[in-house]
Formats: structure tokens, sequence, C-alpha cells
């Protein structure tokens, strides 16, 4: 993409909200971005967030973790599908590697046939839809908003707006994402 491409799609963007908070070209080459627009990418960031915080942009696909005033590392990300988008602020309240899984009363209840079997939960492992690592978001009272970011079994759910709420990396991402951020790390979702 040559630069007066480039100046003409970040044009229209500069007016979106969303994109006035996060949104930068990748540092990678035009091959690769083609390739993968959802690949983890450093790119700069509004300053303003803490060095460390996590912002997702729900309606980019993307979240961002700040690493230095101004710059981040960019992943795709999948979200909530339509009314299931969760906004607002939190904090890392709980960190687990391979995490069990329970569906909430409220996914039960939307698709019994699909969610029921595991209304006692579903351990660990490569077949959990949490996949390898979680992320749990925690309200400013310290209590669970059920809300995580975490793995997933499902890679091509990546850039697409599908899950009942919590935000999905690939499982490589969360990976190093749950390595590099602590508990209590603030998380802002727009």
């Amino acid at each position: 993409m040559n630069r007066r491409q480039m100046i003409g799609l970040a044009l229209p963007l500069v007016a979106a909200p969303s994109l006035v908070l996060a949104q930068a070209a990748p540092k990678a080459t035009p091959a690769a971005a083609t390739t993968d627009p959802y690949q983890p990418t450093e790119v700069p960031i509004r300053e303003g967030f803490e060095v460390g915080s996590i912002v997702v942009v729900s309606d980019n696909f993307f979240l961002y973790h700040v690493i230095a005033p101004g710059r981040a590392v960019r992943y795709g990300v999948a979200v909530g599908k339509d009314e299931l988008v969760w906004k607002g602020k939190a904090r890392i309240g709980r960190k687990v590697e391979w995490p069990s899984w329970r569906p909430t009363e409220a996914m039960i209840k939307r698709k019994p046939e699909q969610y029921g079997k595991w209304k006692d939960g579903m351990p660990g492992g490569p077949q959990n839809p949490l996949g390898a690592r979680a992320l749990y978001l925690y309200d400013a009272g310290g209590n669970d908003t059920a809300i995580r970011i975490h793995g997933t079994t499902e890679p091509g759910s990546i850039g697409r707006a599908v899950s009942n709420g919590c935000i999905r990396m690939r499982n490589e991402a969360v990976m190093a994402l749950f390595e590099q951020v602590p508990i209590g790390t603030p998380v802002y979702v727009y």
C-alpha cells in the first residue's frame, strides 16, 4: 500500500470515535499486513493510557497492550455478537492457565441444546472454549464481571463479533499477553 492509499484510508478513520482512542498503521510489511491483519504488531497508540494497560476497540476487533508511552502491541480479537458486547473499565482480577469453563445461566437459557450439557462445567484443556489462558476481568468494586480475555479453540473467529461477550484471542497471542500482564492491570473496553 502506498502513502497516498494510507492517507486516503486514514482520513475517514480519524473521525471515528473508537479510532481516536487507538488506531495506527502497523510497522509490518505490506505482504504481512494483507496476509494476516490480526497478527501481533507493534503500533503507535494515543498517549494517555498507562504503560502496561490493555485497550480493546471492539468495533475494530483489536486489543492493544500499551508497552510504552504512545506505543502498543496490537492483537486481533473476536468480541461479543449483537447485544452481547461488553464495554467498560475493569482490572485483571485473576489469571488462569488452561481454565475450566462453565456457561452462564443466560447462555444456557439462550441455547440449551448447545450449552446445557456443560451446566456443571468443563475441565480445562485443548477442547475447552476458553483456550490456553484466561484473564478474568473485575470491576472497580472487586466483583467478577463474567467477562474474560481468553484463548479460543476457533482461531478463525478472530476479527468477528461471535462470542457471548468475552474477548477471544488466538491461543499463542493470549499466552504471550498472559506472561506480560500482572493481576491489577487496567483494561479499557470501548
